[in-house]
């Protein structure tokens, strides 16, 4: 992508569903699922930038031994930050156990009661998140997982998730209705403690059910195998309104993962003898434990994975379902591509994109060349090369069907192939140190390496395929110069997603609406053709809506969009990100929404594109950001 978005989490969890002893003795480690779940966390870094962090919770260890560990960083490579301190504390555990055998001639470092008596993270309920903030500071305390403590097991919990919430404040207000003081009105904080509070009425519920059947240390071990996460879960979350994929742990080693109605944040779980386990990707799970992809699963959105105390699992309903509105952003260009099924989807939209460049080029293929930046966007280039192998294929039938050609002509007929070249490259090694932005545009030209000699001057056009535009500066501050140089009839940019119209609220950070180059060049259109009391009409509808408590009903914000075409919009944002100096001509083709919904079939969530927002909260934070842009606000809408 050459403008970045910011990413949103990854969590992965890991169930160990034998004892302890299990896995040491079969494989002759105690760091089994650790090292599992680094390689879940490592397969997953693409989707957080900003910090990591694990936990872990022994089940079966004796009361005055610790039994839930934790670690958090803000490293630039976190993971490895994180796991290598772990690391540390094994090496010096092994040292520890030769020398006890040295001493006593017992070897503990075979023995699963030593471990976890000794050593920390030697648990059977692993959790580790990938965190990309989209509130907060990029600091630990930011960081997930979060710890809700107490001195009673089965009160604890530790939390993290792949999450947004569109009613902080609403859930805040609830909180303080409880009678709770929630320490920041943020939806990390305002979730755990609405989850931490049912689950201590949980606990208050069975405490008063068997408290004159057992006796203390009996009851506390009744309450553990007890407390149903299920209705936890249900009085919870009813209030709840956004994107989510919640992973809880208790402190007795029970946990679940809570999954959205309308399923708008990924969840997969992989079951066997050995283990539980759930990540937000598939391909994570498929690589870390060697499984079929047809023996991972989708957490039912509106449903809850909950793994009890015995490693027993069960998915139930916690919300009524929505209609599934799962994110198609998602497919285009966080997930990572290896995973077949967004492998194929990402080759169609580039195939389904062939028709509007054929359009754009004048059919002219055979003087026009096809590249594409960065290297997640080469899966749609494949596919947009072998819709280009389709394309000829049919027109060499239709030409020798249609009639005798002379021998030249077939050769040349049968012989050609597009053109295809990688014109530009990023060269990782040069940092745009500089902070002056005069100066560090001219610095970000050079962080792109350029093909020269392989265009024909003045005569070809260049066809440049991208994961997706939104802001569009890096077209106009790099890309654009950078290929002029190269000096092409006609530049024409492509993107495998439609047009970004509309702010996220459910995870990625695209809160503002001035940041997107569709907006502006839709305000620019309002101006040209004197339509700017649109501007007025939709601001007062969003500030009545806010006032009155009806903002939830209805996004004011597509009357923006509505008097144009999306050829209209394109053209302008073309207009946009051209640079005055640029000498050859730039067009700028979208894919369209019917297109991403026919590549994406069973996720539909593209209110990115099209403003319809699969929860009321989102009408509200859209009708939010625009009374912002109004106001000259720069703050998130949510």
């Amino acid at each position: 992508m050459s403008d970045s978005i910011k990413h949103e989490c990854g969590i992965a969890l890991i169930r160990l569903r034998k004892p302890f002893q299990y896995y040491l003795d079969k494989y002759n480690n105690p760091m089994y699922g650790l090292k599992k779940l680094y390689l879940m966390m490592e397969k997953q870094v693409n989707r957080g930038q900003d910090g990591a962090g694990v936990a872990n919770i022994k089940i079966n260890v004796k009361p005055g031994h610790r039994y839930i560990s934790r670690y958090r960083s803000v490293e630039p490579e976190a993971v490895s930050d994180i796991f290598g301190k772990i690391d540390k504390k094994f090496k010096k555990a092994h040292k520890l156990a030769k020398e006890t055998k040295r001493d006593t001639g017992i070897d503990a470092s075979k023995d699963a009661t030593w471990w976890q008596d000794n050593v920390a993270f030697t648990g059977e309920v692993l959790l580790g998140h990938l965190r990309y903030g989209t509130h907060g500071q990029n600091e630990i305390e930011n960081c997930h997982p979060m710890l809700r403590q107490n001195n009673w097991r089965s009160r604890n919990l530790v939390m993290a998730g792949n999450f947004n919430m569109t009613n902080v404040d609403d859930l805040f207000d609830k909180l303080v209705s409880l009678g709770q003081h929630p320490k920041e009105k943020v939806d990390t904080v305002t979730v755990m403690e609405k989850i931490g509070h049912f689950l201590d009425e949980e606990n208050q519920r069975q405490f008063l059910k068997y408290r004159d059947k057992y006796e203390n240390p009996e009851l506390s071990d009744i309450l553990a195998e007890k407390i149903d996460l299920m209705r936890v879960l249900e009085r919870s979350c009813k209030d709840f309104d956004g994107g989510y994929a919640m992973v809880g742990m208790t402190g007795f080693g029970s946990a679940f993962v809570a999954r959205d109605p309308a399923g708008i944040r990924p969840a997969f779980y992989y079951i066997d003898d050995e283990v539980v386990v759930v990540a937000s990707e598939k391909q994570a799970i498929k690589t870390s434990f060697d499984c079929e992809y047809s023996e991972i699963k989708e957490v039912t959105p509106g449903h809850a994975l909950v793994i009890a105390m015995d490693g027993s699992v069960k998915e139930e309903a916690f919300i009524d379902r929505l209609e599934q509105k799962s994110c198609s952003f998602e497919r285009i260009y966080f997930s990572r591509g290896s995973d077949p099924d967004i492998y194929h989807e990402r080759k169609k939209l580039g195939r389904l994109l062939i028709p509007q460049i054929l359009d754009e080029v004048n059919h002219d293929l055979k003087n026009t060349v096809f590249s594409y930046i960065p290297n997640t966007a080469e899966t749609a280039f494949l596919g947009m090369i072998d819709g280009l192998e389709d394309h000829l294929a049919k027109e060499r039938k239709k030409a020798i069907m249609d009639g005798i050609l002379f021998e030249e002509e077939l050769e040349e007929l049968l012989t050609f192939r597009p053109r295809v070249e990688k014109l530009i490259s990023k060269n990782v090694k040069v940092r745009t140190f500089i902070t002056n932005d005069d100066q560090r545009d001219d610095m970000v030209s050079h962080v792109y390496d350029t093909t020269y000699e392989v265009i024909n001057k003045g005569v070809d056009s260049v066809v440049l395929i991208d994961d997706s535009i939104v802001r569009g500066t890096t077209l106009e501050k790099s890309i654009l110069s950078l290929l002029d140089k190269l000096s092409p009839k006609k530049i024409v940019i492509v993107s495998s997603a439609p047009q970004i119209r509309y702010p996220d609220c459910y995870g990625i950070d695209m809160s503002k609406m001035k940041d997107f180059v569709a907006f502006r060049a839709a305000l620019e259109l309002l101006k040209e053709r004197g339509l700017e009391n649109i501007l007025d009409e939709v601001n007062l509808k969003c500030l009545v809506a806010l006032e009155n408590g009806t903002a939830t009903s209805e996004n004011f914000v597509k009357a923006i969009y509505e008097p144009f075409t999306n050829e209209e919009i394109s053209n302008k944002i073309a207009e946009i990100v051209r640079p005055k100096h640029l000498q050859a001509e730039v067009s700028v083709i979208y894919q369209t929404v019917e297109n991403l919904n026919v590549a994406c079939p069973n996720h539909l969530g593209d209110w990115y594109f099209t403003g319809n927002f699969p929860t009321p909260g989102g009408n509200q934070v859209v009708n939010k950001a625009f009374v912002n842009f109004m106001k000259g606000v720069e703050v998130r809408a949510y």
